[in-house]
């Protein structure tokens, strides 16, 4: 039981570090979600979780590694074969011999093969972490795949590196040719286990499909299976399991293209399952190792063997050197980078993007789970030396590289210049026609025999929508508000509130239309409200529901309204539209005229479009309004899903993805003063 709670606890903290990233968006998720893990360690609720680095690197590592060579591009993995080999695998072991020496020299105590040790778990970089902390990064495409490529290499050839230092620790015994001939055999082996067993699985899965079983479920699940089946037994036969893993993505990334050009959607049971299994995944890497930290920190601070501001030094030392190395081995690479990637361009890589390169280095879960399978002992029976200084320094050069990269990565990604916002402006408009192509593709597969008057007139409004994308358009009945807008929306939606309850309290009006309208003007402000108004609002209607359950409001309609309580609404709407116009041009003359405007222009395209001659025109060309409304509403649900998704491929920044979500936003306020 104790074990259960933890773990919903663990997933709840995932949730909550998402919303929080939400409220401040600069801070990375990553990072909130180990604050969480620190936190929740001092909250009694017995939180704990042992970290098991053999059902780490199971549970976590390969399949996370496996989805990555799912989507890592194979034509570009290939081309740059040379170049991801001499980072993978030629930085590991320069970062192995160099940093190993450096901090046996700087921590005599740290016998070498332990440093050795040391230095080989930091020397994989994580890619969960970097793919977090780097949505605003500008790098040249060719050498984005490299870093991919190299993250999925260097993560077996630091694990090997750093098996063989620690064995020579515990036995005193290091041959260098025997280690150079088994790393090629457990590499290559991994490598072919991972594409021979992913190629049996995918035969066995087409098998059933051709005998009948097209049961998504159970193919669902084999392709969840596959990660683990890798990796168990390629470590099983002494091989690379993160490497199997790696390469059974890549082998399924070909199945996967060769089914989309029979069945193109046949993926999407797939897309959506492994979208919650890396969700979670990610999230419970940090959240873990949020958990582990205090335990630590604790362990080497709180001994008086160690002085703290020595050991704290001996790991911003060790930072920078690895830094400094990866940086050094960069600036090398781009150098003679012509010469393995084939590149027609000859463009020298600036100083800022090295170092932008340099500083996504950053360390991660592997390394954490490497430090924790340091044996106690070795083979003479003594503790194994020094292996809580080295747990320590591990854990610390994390969170450095953590926190360098968060704080340094955007300001160097940023002020790119006019040629950058002119790209982010073409990135935004793109993301615009994807995610109105998305809502018109719903709105075709909801459409029906009986809905087929107002499914035109929803796809009509999105083509002409379409017609009107421009970057930083408003222009009059477009559905793009300015930044600045909401405010005064909400400031209107307040002016039409009070005219409501005028005319209600002059007994023009009923009092269940004013309900209905009031209730309208509440959802149109939970739209358009800022984070800060809008917890006020969501705490003001949870109110009125919890009173609406003891007290029965006998003024509310059903929500099938009839054509008089329709025609009602109408009317109020443009009674308070006019009064808005008014006002608002009263109270705010001089004052911000351009977003004043916009509102004025805006509550006269509504009186436009509920006057009596416009619907005279519109006849029931337009078809049943209630109908209309919910495909709209499946519209804008597939807007929101296709931007989401742009963001997790990385197309579009988590900036863009906000702006696009605030267009949503706006379309839906406006459609819902429309309908």
């Amino acid at each position: 039981m104790e074990l259960f709670i933890t773990i919903l606890v663990l997933l709840a903290l995932i949730g909550v570090s998402n919303v929080i990233n939400r409220e401040i968006p600069f801070v990375p998720v990553p990072l909130i979600q180990i604050a969480l893990g620190v936190v929740v360690t001092f909250i009694p609720l017995s939180i704990h979780m042992h970290l098991e680095p053999e059902l780490f690197f199971l549970l976590f590592i390969a399949p996370l590694l496996y989805n990555d060579g799912k989507h890592t591009p194979r034509g570009e993995l290939w081309r740059l074969r040379a170049p991801i080999l001499v980072l993978a695998v030629g930085l590991v072991f320069a970062t192995v011999f160099l940093i190993g020496y450096a901090i046996h020299w700087m921590i005599p105590s740290i016998p070498l093969p332990v440093a050795f040790g040391l230095a080989a778990i930091l020397s994989p970089t994580d890619a969960v972490a970097v793919g977090a902390l780097a949505g605003r990064i500008r790098l040249p495409k060719s050498l984005m795949h490299l870093l991919e490529g190299e993250a999925l290499m260097n993560d077996a050839s630091g694990l090997v590196a750093f098996k063989f230092a620690v064995a020579a620790a515990v036995t005193g015994v290091f041959s260098l040719p025997k280690a150079g001939a088994s790393f090629l055999i457990i590499a290559i082996g991994g490598l072919v286990v991972g594409a021979v067993l992913a190629s049996l699985i995918t035969g066995l899965r087409i098998l059933l499909r051709r005998s009948g079983l097209e049961d998504e479920t159970m193919h669902m699940l084999i392709h969840i299976l596959t990660p683990f089946a890798l990796f168990l037994a390629a470590e099983e036969l002494g091989l690379s399991g993160i490497l199997a893993a790696v390469a059974g993505g890549v082998m399924h990334a070909v199945e996967r293209d060769k089914s989309q050009k029979a069945k193109p959607r046949t993926n999407e049971v797939s897309d959506n399952t492994w979208s919650v299994i890396l969700y979670l995944l990610n999230g419970l890497v940090f959240v873990i190792l949020g958990l582990q930290i205090p335990s630590v920190f604790s362990t080497v601070l709180g001994s008086p063997d160690f002085n703290n501001g020595e050991v704290l030094g001996y790991a911003l030392a060790i930072f920078v050197m690895l830094i400094v190395l990866r940086f050094l081995w960069t600036f090398a690479f781009s150098r003679v980078g012509t010469v393995f990637g084939r590149s027609k361009s000859n463009e020298k890589i600036s100083f800022k993007i090295l170092a932008m390169t340099s500083l996504s280095g950053v360390r991660g879960a592997v390394t954490l789970a490497g430090a924790f399978s340091i044996p106690l002992i070795i083979e003479n029976g003594d503790p194994f030396p020094e292996r809580t200084l080295v747990i320590f320094l591990a854990t610390v050069v994390i969170l450095l590289s953590l926190l360098t990269a968060s704080i340094l990565l955007p300001l160097l990604a940023s002020n790119d210049g006019k040629k950058n916002e002119e790209e982010r402006l073409e990135k935004e408009r793109l993301g615009q026609i994807k995610m109105m192509s998305a809502a018109i593709e719903a709105v075709h597969h909801a459409t029906n025999e009986d809905n087929e008057v107002e499914s035109a007139a929803v796809l009509a409004d999105y083509n002409r929508w379409m017609k009107h994308i421009q970057p930083n358009e408003n222009r009059y009945g477009s559905l793009r508000m300015s930044k600045d807008e909401p405010k005064f929306r909400i400031e209107a939606v307040e002016i039409e509130r009070e005219e409501t309850r005028r005319l209600l309290a002059n007994k023009e009006i009923s009092k269940e239309h004013a309900v209905l309208f009031l209730d309208s003007l509440e959802q149109l402000e939970l739209i358009l409200s800022s984070r800060t108004h809008l917890l006020l609002i969501i705490l003001k209607s949870l109110a009125k529901r919890f009173k609406g359950v003891f007290f029965k409001d006998v003024s509310r309609l059903s929500d099938a309204q009839s054509r008089t309580d329709r025609e009602a609404m109408r009317q109020i709407k443009l009674r308070t539209s006019s009064v808005v116009i008014e006002t608002m041009g009263r109270l705010h003359s001089g004052s911000k005229e351009k977003e004043v405007m916009e509102v004025i222009n805006h509550y006269h395209f509504i009186k436009d479009k509920l006057s009596e001659s416009y619907l005279s025109l519109q006849g029931n060309k337009e078809g049943d309004d209630e109908v209309k409304r919910d495909l709209h509403w499946v519209a804008i649900q597939a807007e929101r899903d296709e931007v989401q998704a742009l963001y997790e491929r990385g197309m579009i920044t988590r900036d863009i993805a906000n702006e696009l979500r605030r267009i949503i936003r706006d379309r839906e306020a406006s459609i819902l003063e429309q309908e």
